[in-house]
């Protein structure tokens, strides 16, 4: 998660990316929680909803994006900010609640990673999260299809498939994990503008491609995928463009 965010681009959808967040939060049951983190906090607009729901908590957003942070810190200043590499990140004493909305689908090695954040939590601590799993429809696979000329040097930055099947994560739980609550959603989202979707890859898995384009490249380049969504996902007469995406939760509980 070293890429240089764009917390602006990435709040242009706000609203949609909040709802699956609360869809989560709505999931855990830590009400005496003391500690509790945010992990892959970004811009902060979860976060605070954390603190809502703890007031008399320690509340600490986490994320390796300072573009994100800055944006955290001037927006909740009475929240604790920490810029961190979530790869190797740990808290100094045991959490009551890890908390993650779309955060994790970055880091590698879900197999570990999972385990040892439940370690980090005390006992009958929570970890919750979401992660997409919209990686085998067209506002994914298109970015390879519009690869063309650049395909050589965009292989390394394409999305691959880094969500597992939910089954895959109750087997990496179960050993470590007292009760687990694992479910899909998909949600219809309805967005507006042009090139709808487009717009909402270019703020999360779009970015690594674009980065590792130069200028004219990049504009190019997102043409073509942007022509590719534009026949995918149709504008509708009423100008909106509907847009199914699915995401997985996990709420696992030590």
């Amino acid at each position: 998660m070293s890429h240089q965010w764009n917390p602006g681009q990435y709040l242009k959808f706000a609203g949609h990316r909040l709802r699956p967040a609360l869809d989560l939060l709505a999931r855990v049951d830590a009400d005496d929680a003391k500690t509790v983190f945010d992990l892959g906090c970004g811009a902060g607009n979860v976060t605070r909803m954390l603190a809502e729901r703890w007031p008399a908590a320690r509340v600490v957003g986490v994320d390796g994006s300072p573009e994100m942070l800055e944006r955290a810190r001037a927006e909740n200043p009475h929240i604790t900010w920490m810029h961190a590499d979530l790869t190797a990140w740990a808290p100094e004493k045991p959490a009551d609640v890890l908390y993650s909305n779309a955060a994790l689908h970055w880091l590698p090695d879900h197999a570990h990673l999972f385990p040892r954040l439940m370690k980090a939590l005390a006992p009958s601590g929570v970890l919750a999260v979401q992660m997409p799993r919209n990686w085998g429809e067209p506002s994914h696979t298109c970015m390879r299809e519009a690869a063309g000329p650049w395909l050589g040097k965009l292989a390394p930055v394409l999305p691959g498939v880094p969500v597992a099947k939910p089954e895959d994560y109750y087997g990496i739980l179960a050993p470590v994990a007292d009760a687990i609550d694992i479910w899909e959603t998909v949600y219809l989202q309805i967005l507006e503008g042009d090139n709808a979707v487009a717009e909402w890859t270019k703020g999360s898995a779009l970015k690594p491609v674009l980065d590792a384009l130069g200028p004219d490249e990049r504009e190019a380049y997102f043409e073509a995928y942007s022509a590719l969504l534009a026949k995918a996902y149709p504008k509708r007469a009423d100008g909106k463009t509907p847009f199914p995406f699915k995401r997985l939760f996990i709420v696992a509980k030590r």
